[in-house]
């Protein structure tokens, strides 16, 4: 008996197909019946799960089971206090109060349980991208696995069809340049790529990304708007005290991978480096709403002030 448990579509599918996967190579005539709420109607289960002669093996699994109805959950109940040795029982199950009878009874009766929560948090999503290149056993660095997690949506079949496609497409490491040229033409995406790298003081690079930015449709007043916010989250964490990124969350209005990033990059900067980086963005900013005749020229003197300021600890 497996118990998957959370509204993680993905994951519960996946669930569903790793049962399906390990009773097919044990016995490749395995019957798998999937079946709704709807579907499974008192009566249903014992008749699905009542011995063979044939010793016919089966999965059977059963969705959204906080939703069936009280008469097919005793059914349920009685079929997990005496399971058939032939069937494999899959239970498909969103967690919380509804149906906690049904949970309760499958966890008592030992069933093995699969954590298939819904991803909200940035740090989640990270951690799958990074899980999702380990499975099939290809390398991409932190920043490349970041870079689809902020180009991408929330939703877990879009990042796990971008690794699928990157790793078919790209041999050797997957790097942020390779995910900027599939993922780049989404605009927020690429502004903050460019702040990224000239926070780090790799001015070659974000002038890079700049320019394929602009070429690409970018707004400048998008791309001054991700300097901005990159240069003062590294002035926050430079100047809170230190302690763990999720304690500090509420007091710097910051998520915890946010403020793990700016440590990162805050590394040669100075607090004099960042009042010369957001005088120069400020500055950008107002260029690129109409003080200034080339938005293109603004922008890459603000990146490049910027990146420049990134390494003023070095240069003191």
């Amino acid at each position: 008996m497996t118990l998957a448990v959370g509204q993680e579509d993905l994951l519960l599918d996946r669930a569903v197909q790793e049962v399906v996967a390990a009773a097919k190579a044990a016995d490749a005539d395995t019957d798998v019946r999937d079946l709704t709420p709807d579907q499974l109607q008192p009566g249903t289960l014992a008749e699905l799960t009542s011995p063979s002669l044939f010793a016919e093996r089966k999965v059977v699994v059963v969705r959204n089971a906080q939703d069936l109805s009280a008469d097919t959950v005793k059914d349920v109940k009685a079929y997990l206090g005496a399971p058939a040795e032939e069937i494999t029982l899959v239970l498909l199950h969103a967690g919380g109060a509804k149906g906690k009878g049904l949970l309760d009874a499958a966890r008592k009766a030992g069933a093995r349980e699969v954590a298939c929560p819904k991803m909200t948090k940035p740090a989640d999503r990270l951690a799958f991208v990074r899980a999702e290149f380990r499975t099939v056993g290809r390398s991409a660095t932190p920043e490349a696995c970041q870079a689809l997690v902020d180009s991408i949506s929330s939703d877990l079949r879009e990042l796990a069809s971008a690794v699928s496609q990157l790793t078919a497409d790209i041999e050797g490491t997957i790097d942020e340049a390779v995910v900027g040229q599939y993922y780049t033409g989404r605009a927020e995406a690429s502004s903050f790529t460019v702040a990224d790298r000239a926070v780090e003081g790799r001015a070659a690079e974000a002038l890079e990304a700049l320019r394929w930015s602009l070429a690409t449709g970018v707004a400048p007043v998008l791309i001054t708007s991700a300097l901005a916010q990159g240069v003062r989250a590294i002035g926050k964490v430079s100047s809170a005290r230190g302690g763990r990124s999720v304690d500090l969350s509420r007091e710097l209005g910051m998520p915890p991978w946010k403020i793990d990033r700016a440590r990162q990059q805050m590394r040669g900067w100075t607090p004099d480096g960042v009042s010369v980086a957001l005088r120069a963005v400020a500055e950008a900013d107002a260029g690129v709403k109409g003080a200034g005749e080339d938005p293109e020229y603004v922008l890459e003197k603000a990146v490049v002030t910027v990146a420049r300021a990134a390494r003023s600890r070095g240069r003191a």
